[in-house]
């Protein structure tokens, strides 16, 4: 059987110095100033971590679903952080500067956007919804507007453009990708950072934290079954077994894609 986990990495990737602890994963400088060590928890947190919590395995689950679905957008053309999975926990990735927004696309009404303008849950969003929130934890990571950015100096006109561009080509890669895994692709979170060359790269995590997943073989629109962090913020089920089966649909359709050497 195929490891869950891509090949070790050949960058040296001891951790040295621990940069950032954040709600989800702890990042380590390493003996390679371009190269950070990402070290994926258990620790689950909702609502700006007023509940807070744990799912066994989860650590493990972000960060493998993350690898293979960093590679599948790479092969996609999409630049990003991603440089090797060392350990089931841990990611090498390439030394970026965080750019302090969150970027969301939004392919039907869930979550906040239905509390915030009293919509329906589940409707259908075409063209996909763009949003940019303000990363700042003390203020609850609030939407801004491309005005709003500007005002904080959060990113140039040009990043703001540059990584709205590159969100919404990137839905229609990861929708393509959860489709196979009989999962719709209902919304989701992405990060963006600079490397040394001032290039923007897809960075964080793409994951059941970050992605709401709704499972297609369930076949009831009505009622969507939930397979992401949603089973943790409102008690809909058991988050350990919704992460695992995630991950073994994605490692069910990565093993049936051809290998990028096979002739």
């Amino acid at each position: 059987m195929p490891s869950s986990s891509p090949s070790p990495s050949p960058f040296p990737g001891a951790p040295q110095e621990l940069l950032y602890e954040g709600k989800a994963k702890r990042v380590y400088r390493t003996a390679d100033p371009q190269v950070y060590l990402c070290q994926y928890k258990d620790d689950a947190t909702a609502f700006n971590a007023e509940k807070r919590g744990s799912i066994a395995g989860k650590g493990e689950v972000n960060c493998t679903v993350s690898s293979h679905l960093f590679r599948y957008l790479a092969q996609q053309g999409i630049p990003n952080h991603f440089l090797a999975q060392p350990s089931p926990t841990e990611m090498q990735v390439k030394a970026v500067t965080i750019l302090p927004l969150e970027v969301v696309v939004r392919n039907r009404t869930a979550g906040s956007l239905c509390k915030r303008l009293g919509l329906e849950r589940g409707l259908p969003i075409d063209p996909p919804l763009l949003e940019f929130y303000y990363k700042n934890d003390a203020l609850g990571d609030p939407l801004v507007t491309q005005d709003h950015i500007r005002l904080l100096k959060l990113a140039t006109p040009s990043q703001v453009e540059q990584v709205g561009s590159l969100a919404l080509t990137i839905n229609g890669h990861l929708q393509t990708f959860w489709r196979a895994c009989q999962l719709e692709l209902v919304d989701f979170k992405l990060e963006f950072g600079c490397d040394a060359e001032g290039e923007i790269l897809l960075a964080d995590e793409i994951s059941p934290d970050t992605c709401r997943l709704w499972d297609l073989a369930a076949g009831d629109d009505s009622a969507p079954r939930v397979l992401d962090k949603d089973l943790f913020r409102f008690d809909l089920g058991d988050p350990v077994a919704g992460y695992q089966e995630v991950l073994q649909r994605v490692l069910q359709v990565v093993e049936q894609q051809p290998h990028p050497n096979s002739a």
